[in-house]
C-alpha cells in the first residue's frame, strides 16, 4: 500500500511548483517580446549609426569643398583643357604633399574628427594622405572630357523624345543654327557645343519648334533632359509615343 502511494505521488507535483497554462503562455509571450525588443533595439542602433556616419561624411565633404580655392570649386573640362597653368598647378594624380597646397584653410577640427573615428592614423596615414585620392577623383571627374555629342544616326536608338524606333528620324540642333552667333557672343554657350544634336521623329521635331522659339530653345531647352523636364513636353511624348500608324 505504501509503495502504491509513493508511486502515485511521483505523478503529482506540489501546487506551488506547477505552472498553469496561462502562466506558461505569458512567460513565452514575454520572452518573445523581449527578443523582438532586442532585435528592434539593435536595428534602431544600426540605423542611427548609419545616419550618423552619413552626416559625418557630408560634414567632411562640405568642409573640404568650401576650403578649396575658388578656381577648383568652379573648374570644368573646357576651362582646364585651355589653361596650361591650371594643368601644371593641379597635375594628377595628387599626393599627400599636394593636399596642404590645395586646402590651406581647412579647419584643423577635420583632421581631429577623422582621427577620432579611426579613419586616419598618424603617421602611417594622416589627413593629407587620406584626402589626396579623394581630391584626385574629384578633379579627374571635372577635367575629363564629356562624351561627344551624338552626331550620327547610327548612334540613335530611336526618337530621343518619344522613343519610337520604327520611323524615320532627323537631327534637331539643340542650339538652333539661327542663333549660333548670338549664343556665343552673349555667352550662352561655347562654340564647341553648337553642333550638339538630338535625333527626333518628324512629329517630335515639329512639336519642339512649336513649343519654343529659337532663342528660348537655345537658352532654356538645349538638352533632351531640359525639354523632358517640361510637363507639356512629357504630355506630348506620352501621347505620340502610343501612335502606331506606321510599321517597320
Amino acid at each position: 500500500m505504501t509503495s502504491i502511494l509513493e508511486e502515485e505521488q511521483k505523478n503529482y507535483e506540489p501546487r506551488s511548483k506547477k505552472k498553469s497554462p496561462a502562466k506558461i503562455q505569458n512567460t513565452t509571450t514575454t520572452t518573445t517580446l523581449d527578443t523582438e525588443a532586442n532585435v528592434g533595439t539593435e536595428a534602431d542602433r544600426d540605423l542611427k549609426d548609419a545616419e550618423s556616419l552619413a552626416e559625418f561624411a557630408d560634414y567632411i565633404a562640405a568642409e573640404t569643398f568650401h576650403a578649396l580655392p575658388v578656381e577648383l570649386r568652379t573648374l570644368d573640362y573646357h576651362t582646364y583643357s585651355k589653361d596650361t597653368t591650371l594643368q601644371s598647378r593641379y597635375a594628377l594624380p595628387l599626393t599627400g604633399s599636394n593636399t596642404p597646397l590645395l586646402l590651406p584653410s581647412l579647419d584643423p577640427s577635420i583632421a581631429d574628427s577623422l582621427s577620432a573615428y579611426g579613419i586616419t592614423r598618424e603617421p602611417a596615414q594622416g589627413i593629407d594622405e587620406f584626402l589626396a585620392p579623394v581630391l584626385t577623383s574629384y578633379l579627374t571627374t571635372l577635367t575629363t572630357a564629356p562624351p561627344p555629342p551624338r552626331s550620327t544616326l547610327r548612334g540613335a536608338q530611336g526618337c530621343e523624345l518619344c522613343g519610337r524606333d520604327w520611323i524615320d528620324l532627323s537631327y534637331h540642333h539643340l542650339i538652333p543654327r539661327f542663333v549660333h552667333a548670338k549664343a556665343v557672343r552673349r555667352g550662352w554657350h561655347r562654340e564647341e557645343d553648337l553642333q550638339n544634336v538630338a535625333w527626333l521623329c518628324g512629329a517630335c521635331h515639329k512639336f519642339v519648334h512649336r513649343f519654343a522659339g529659337h532663342e528660348e530653345l537655345a537658352r532654356k531647352y538645349y538638352t533632351v533632359e531640359l525639354l523632358m523636364a517640361e510637363e507639356g513636353v512629357r504630355r506630348w511624348v506620352d501621347w505620340v509615343g502610343r501612335l502606331r500608324w506606321k510599321g517597320r
